[in-house]
């Protein structure tokens, strides 16, 4: 009836829609082209494997028609011909070839012995070593959205988003299996499903190629198209009416795909986390630091929130004051109805007329001075073209309204507050610096969400650190990521190893030579005695204070230090950057694995583990056996 006819099951964790009537896979979230399904009941062997190739649904009925009379009638011989003139014959139930029609073009007639050798044709699937996929768990525990970098291509594969985000699945799944088996046995795991967000093709589709392709010139015409439809998406992102095309193509989309996964996962509970590579990773981070916050958080804000009655601004200043430990001037100011923004305006010859003796009256108008500059910095950014002449340091956060990019754009909100933020292979700490932010107020965070990973390769020639720019004044190396299985790369352990017994051997070395230096020069046994005593303890001294040991000691000892760097608010206190382990190969040339580092996230176990780890956590799930190195 037309209600078997109408019949959709979803597929492939339900981004698929398998229609049965007109037999087609569509795809649910992106644009992908229709791809044909068959219901198989005979096959045969394909040419360079063993694998079975089903028949057409059409020529698998006539083979079906003909094998039931042979069988009925006992009558075997048949000889079919398929619609390719591909020649299949019945001798008997258990032998049914299949011959290859003729290459030839002449008009010979040849016999099937003559066209090659014969291949098995088998009816059914019993005894045929097909291994089919158990599938995906069907729980779904959060939901992650993922925004490209630069051009359709993401790897060096030249595959695109879909594709990518395909393997970073398929890893996620695997991963599961090895960390999360506990968790899994006890049903608390089910997985992490993760969508593509595309806003490639949508740029590209506003007519801009056309205009383009007018001005390109004709020469290196490989090159020059690949920089089109690649490198110049960095350049239309700083362009206001193009960027203002791409954020609301990344917000709209990823709004559109919440609501549609809502929709088909009506018992979905979970959280959204999103993650964007290169040029995506950018997009999302402005993104984020202009949605607006709910009124309850504001109020809460570490920096406190400008309220909108005046009675809040008077409380404001009470605070202020008892900061400045001057809480005995609070009447003074609430007779004189200052609030913040009055307080603000003020100078010293109004702090002396309501008789705020001197001293008190240093305190504040340093802590205006302060205010005064950051205000200062809130304009530069509102018209930046003043700002060439001025050596204001420009600060992100301080709870100022402050646009973070040069060009003008409305920026969309999202309808979710985002979990995580991981950021791939990214260059927004450079991005920020040329946008002339000198550093991250560490009071500052992300309007609406609380966790933020910096995750990169350390040859990736795009990636720029973040935690620098929170604590200009400390040296510390980015976190190492463990890796999956556990440990760290052998080559890496060696090259430590080497590194310290080279630093051992060295202070022992110079300890030896002064112990020999001050032999010759003092002749008396007891005084080289002592001479060497000493000679040893300023050896010792010299090994402690020996500049190149430093950057060389274990990662256990740069753990021990980790929770003394406050790195503010914007990842919850916790660690930002995390640098991936770069494997044996790529230790022997940097420069020849560079575009390498910049594409191997998409099938890298290393940050899926992390990724999977730090969603998990929130969830209060932790993996099977915590890995060495791990925050």
């Amino acid at each position: 009836g037309k209600e078997q006819d109408d019949v959709v099951v979803p597929t492939s964790g339900g981004r698929y829609d398998v229609h049965l009537r007109t037999r087609q896979r569509v795809a649910v979230y992106w644009e992908e082209e229709v791809s044909e399904v068959r219901r198989c009941t005979w096959f045969y062997k394909g040419d360079k494997d063993n694998k079975f190739i089903p028949y057409s649904e059409s020529f698998s009925e006539e083979l079906e028609e003909a094998y039931m009379i042979a069988v009925t009638l006992d009558e075997w011989k048949k000889k079919l011909e398929s619609p390719n003139r591909e020649v299949i014959i019945l001798h008997n139930p258990k032998l049914m070839v299949h011959y290859h029609p003729v290459a030839s073009s002449d008009d010979w007639v040849s016999t099937p012995t003559e066209q090659g050798r014969p291949r098995t044709v088998k009816r059914g699937v019993e005894n045929i070593a097909v291994e089919i996929p158990s599938g995906e768990p069907l729980q779904i525990d959060h939901l992650v959205f993922v925004v490209h970098g630069i051009g359709p291509a993401c790897d060096i594969r030249f595959r695109s988003i879909v594709q990518c985000v395909n393997d970073f699945r398929n890893v996620s799944l695997s991963m599961l299996q090895a960390h999360f088996k506990k968790a899994q046995e006890q049903q608390q795991v089910g997985r992490v499903e993760f969508l593509p967000v595309n806003w490639h093709s949508s740029l590209h589709s506003t007519g801009v190629d056309v205009d383009l392709e007018r001005i390109t010139l004709p020469s290196i015409n490989r090159l020059r198209h690949f920089i089109n439809d690649t490198i110049l998406d960095v350049f239309f992102y700083n362009s206001s009416t193009y960027c203002q095309t791409i954020v609301d193509t990344v917000a709209s989309e990823m709004n559109r795909l919440h609501q549609l996964f809502l929709q088909r996962n009506p018992q979905f509970k979970g959280g959204v986390s999103i993650a964007g590579h290169s040029l995506g990773s950018l997009i999302l981070f402005d993104l984020l630091t202009n949605q607006k916050a709910d009124p309850e958080e504001d109020e809460h804000h570490a920096q406190g929130s400008r309220t909108t009655s005046s009675t809040g601004d008077i409380e404001e200043v009470k605070e202020i004051l008892k900061k400045l430990e001057l809480s005995e001037y609070c009447d003074v100011f609430e007779k004189e109805k200052m609030d913040r923004q009055a307080l603000l305006l003020c100078t010293e010859a109004n702090l002396k007329e309501m008789g705020i003796p001197l001293g008190p009256r240093m305190k504040i108008l340093h802590y205006l001075s302060s205010k005064t500059e950051m205000k200062v910095t809130a304009e530069l950014w509102l018209h930046p073209q003043s700002s060439h002449n001025s050596s204001t340091e420009i600060v992100l956060g301080a709870n100022l309204n402050i646009p973070l990019s040069q060009v003008s754009a409305n920026y969309p909100q999202l309808n979710y507050k985002p979990t995580i933020f991981f950021a791939f292979g990214s260059p927004i700490g450079m991005f920020l610096t040329v946008r002339g932010v000198k550093r991250i107020d560490p009071n500052y965070s992300l309007p609406t969400c609380k966790g933020f990973f910096n995750i990169f390769h350390p040859f990736d020639p795009v990636a720029y650190r973040i935690e620098p720019m929170i604590v200009p004044d400390l040296e510390f190396e980015p976190m190492l990521l463990p890796h999956h299985k556990g440990r760290k790369r052998m080559h890496l352990e060696l090259k430590e190893g080497l590194t310290r017994m080279s630093v051992d051997l060295k202070n022992n070395l110079l300890g030896s030579l002064r112990v020999a230096w001050q032999s010759f020069t003092r002749a008396p046994v007891p005084a080289l005695e002592a001479g060497s005593s000493e000679a040893e303890a300023e050896a010792e001294a010299g090994m402690e204070k020996q500049p190149d040991a430093k950057p060389e000691e274990p990662p256990a000892a740069v753990k021990e230090e980790t929770p003394l760097i406050n790195m503010g608010r914007l990842n919850g206190g916790n660690r930002i950057d995390y640098v991936l382990q770069e494997k044996p190969i790529e230790s022997f040339n940097e420069y020849l694995f560079a575009l390498q580092g910049h594409l191997c996230y998409w099938e890298s176990e290393d940050t899926v583990l992390l990724v999977l780890k730090e969603i998990y956590q929130t969830q209060g799930i932790t993996l099977d056996q915590p890995l060495p190195g791990s925050q």
